[in-house]
């Protein structure tokens, strides 16, 4: 293909832009990974890994996807049929259900609308109603990536806990971790799940899960089958540095740039950077007179933004054209939502300019595809942006 000037722009909420300093980490030359100098890298990653999750205990590295982060939280945990309280917030809740399924759970799964978080009120009822404590665990998305709705962990905890009830609480921090507050001890979480391609600022390729002692005790009496996510290969490597087996060195070496930078930043920074770029990018919405996917205030994510067009009109046409004339990419609406929305992605390693071109490409496909709209939304970013640094 022809060269094409300028930059992309790839504004989906997550893979996010690698910077550059983490993309010339992972092209460092690959190491012996069973020598000192890994082990010293092995160290390095898992402790920093701890004060991303907001942990003292143990933080384990798959090479996988997300997905293979849930499927070690349950295997981990569980036994064939045990009953699993899971909710219906988007795209990922339903998938994660589904594959909680397909592994012999016993899935029961409160329906959503998509433009809402988890209902602290309902985990209390449905675990009130529990008196034989047959549900094992209650697993939560925290940040819901299809919709831009953040769900109230902490709440959920206090639900659990007014309930006295003794499952296990599994929380997906996929688009959240590193970009949004999360406090894996302080809220009572049992097992996090998290990824590396989207606040930790890296390409795919690492699965993440943060393990309280509770989990562990878990881990004890589950039965589920499981091998290359078994848990105590990794507890039996980790403490020297090492893996079980043959780690992604190159994803290693950027993540230990990546927490240099977070870390580097503080992550009160880093979570109020976030808070701003998504405040503006709201701002910016708003006055497109615009709909927010998600109805409920304190619900707003801030590492992505879902924005509904109008009943007629298509958000992948949008996307195509936003694409075609001015490079830059938009998140696609999900299952039930396809080309009803489309998905503004603010999180990792980004720059208020950056999010300013975003916004006025944004305006500018509006335009062209004639959706209807109010100009300004870019101005109103700006305003935001310059009147709050």
């Amino acid at each position: 293909m022809p060269h094409r000037s300028g930059r992309h722009f790839l504004q989906i909420p997550g893979p996010t832009n690698v910077p550059d300093r983490v993309l010339k980490a992972t092209s460092y030359p690959t190491i012996d990974h069973r020598g000192p100098s890994f082990a010293t890298l092995g160290r390095k990653v898992l402790d920093g890994l701890k004060t991303i999750f907001g942990t003292e205990h143990d933080v384990v590295i798959y090479p996988s996807s997300g997905t293979g982060a849930w499927e070690a939280a349950l295997v981990n945990t569980l036994s064939p049929g045990d009953r699993v309280l899971m909710f219906e917030t988007g795209h990922f809740g339903s998938l994660w259900a589904d594959l909680a399924g397909r592994l012999g759970l016993d899935v029961e799964l409160v329906p959503g609308d998509w433009r809402s978080g988890v209902h602290p009120d309902t985990v209390e009822a449905r675990l009130s109603a529990d008196e034989q404590h047959t549900i094992k665990a209650v697993a939560v998305v925290h940040n819901e990536t299809s919709t831009g709705v953040t769900s109230n962990i902490p709440a959920v905890r206090v639900a659990m806990n007014r309930a006295e009830h003794p499952a296990l609480l599994m929380v997906d921090t996929i688009s959240s971790l590193g970009s949004i507050d999360y406090r894996h001890d302080e809220w009572g979480v049992d097992v996090t799940v998290g990824g590396s391609q989207k606040g930790l600022m890296l390409p795919p390729g690492l699965g993440l899960n943060a393990i309280s002692e509770k989990a562990k005790r878990a881990y004890e009496s589950a039965t589920l089958p499981k091998a290359y996510w078994d848990w105590l290969a990794m507890w039996e490597s980790n403490p020297a540095g090492f893996f079980p087996y043959t780690p992604p060195t190159n994803l290693l070496y950027g993540l230990s740039e990546a927490l240099d930078m977070l870390l580097g930043q503080g992550l009160e920074t880093v979570f109020a950077r976030h808070a701003r770029h998504a405040e503006a990018t709201r701002q910016a919405v708003q006055a497109w007179d615009l709909e927010l996917l998600c109805q409920v205030p304190e619900e707003y994510s801030n590492t992505l933004t879902a924005v509904c067009v109008p009943d007629g009109h298509d958000a992948d046409a949008l996307r195509s054209v936003i694409l075609d004339r001015f490079d830059m990419s938009l998140g696609a609406g999900l299952s039930k939502l396809a080309g009803r929305v489309f998905r503004i992605g603010h999180l990792g390693d980004l720059g208020d300019l950056t999010l300013l071109g975003t916004l006025s490409g944004i305006e500018a496909g509006l335009r062209i595809t004639g959706i209807p709209h109010r100009e300004g939304g870019a101005g109103a970013a700006i305003r935001y942006l310059a009147d709050n640094p």
